[in-house]
C-alpha cells in the first residue's frame, strides 16, 4: 500500500505503530485442519479464519472458534476472492505477481474509511488523506502504514513503477473495512507487502484475500487479540 506526507500527532503515531508493527510470529503449536485448510496454530490461538481455494480466484472464507467441544464454525461465505496470479508458498512469493501467499499468518489490526467500531477489539486506524502502505523496497518502512507527510519512502512514484506504494484512499470500496495480516512482517524485500483481508471489489485481488462486506464487517467485530487470531490460506 502507499505512504503519507505529514507527521502524525504522537498519540495517533503510537496507534499506527501498534497497528502495523507486529512482532515476529510466535512458535507454532500443533497444526489442525479446518474446512480443508491446514492451520499452524500459535500458542493461545482459539480463533481462526480459513481461506479454502475452490476454483479460479474464488475461495470459501470461514471463521472458526475453539470451544469446550472442539472447533466450531461461526460464519462462512463461498464468495471469497484471492489474487489474480494464483496461490504460492509464502516464502516464495514475489512482489507484483498478484499471488496470494499460502500459509498461516496473524491477524493484527484493522483499518478503513470509518472510525473504530465500538464492538471491535483489534487496534484500528481510520484512513486519512496521504495514507499509504509502503511497497518501496528502498524504504525502512517497507510493508508498513505511513503518511506521505512523514516521508521515508517515494510516495510520488507512479503505479507503473515496481517500487510504487499503495494510496489507501484510492480503494474506498475494498478498504472500507480491512484486516491486516502479519505476512512478511520481517520486511523481506521484494517478497511483497500489504496482504490484507478486505471487502470484495469487482473480481480477483492483487494478492490479498477478500470477502463480501457483511463478512468482513462481522470479522472486524468478532476478532479478539486475546484469542490470538490467525488466518490460514490453503488450496
Amino acid at each position: 500500500m502507499r505512504p503519507l506526507l505529514v507527521a502524525l500527532p504522537s498519540l495517533v503515531a503510537s496507534l499506527v505503530a501498534s497497528l502495523v508493527v507486529a512482532t515476529a510470529p510466535a512458535a507454532h503449536a500443533e497444526p489442525v485442519e479446518l474446512g480443508g485448510v491446514r492451520v499452524d496454530l500459535r500458542p493461545g490461538t482459539t480463533q481462526v479464519v480459513t481461506v479454502d481455494h475452490t476454483r479460479g480466484t474464488r475461495a470459501t472464507v470461514s471463521l472458526w472458534r475453539l470451544t469446550a467441544s472442539g472447533w466450531k464454525r461461526q460464519l462462512t461465505t463461498r464468495d471469497g476472492r484471492t489474487g489474480y496470479g494464483g496461490l504460492v508458498r509464502g516464502d516464495r512469493r514475489v512482489q507484483g505477481t498478484g499471488t496470494t501467499p499460502l500459509g498461516t499468518y496473524g491477524l493484527t489490526s484493522t483499518f478503513g474509511t470509518h472510525g473504530r467500531d465500538a464492538r471491535a477489539r483489534l487496534p484500528h486506524h481510520r484512513i486519512r488523506r496521504g495514507d499509504f502502505w509502503v511497497q518501496d523496497n528502498a524504504s525502512p518502512h517497507y510493508n508498513r502504514l505511513r503518511n506521505q507527510r512523514d516521508g521515508g519512502f517515494r510516495w510520488w512514484l507512479p503505479s507503473s513503477h515496481p517500487d510504487s506504494s499503495e494510496r489507501l484512499t484510492d480503494y474506498p470500496r475494498q478498504y472500507e473495512w480491512s484486516i491486516v495480516t502479519d505476512f512478511n512482517v520481517e520486511q523481506v524485500r521484494r517478497r511483497g507487502s500489504g496482504i490484507f483481508l478486505h471487502v470484495n471489489g469487482r473480481g480477483a485481488t492483487a494478492g490479498c484475500v477478500s470477502a463480501p462486506r457483511r463478512t468482513i464487517r462481522a470479522l472486524v467485530r468478532l476478532l479478539d487479540p486475546a484469542r490470538v487470531p490467525v488466518i490460514g490460506i490453503g488450496r
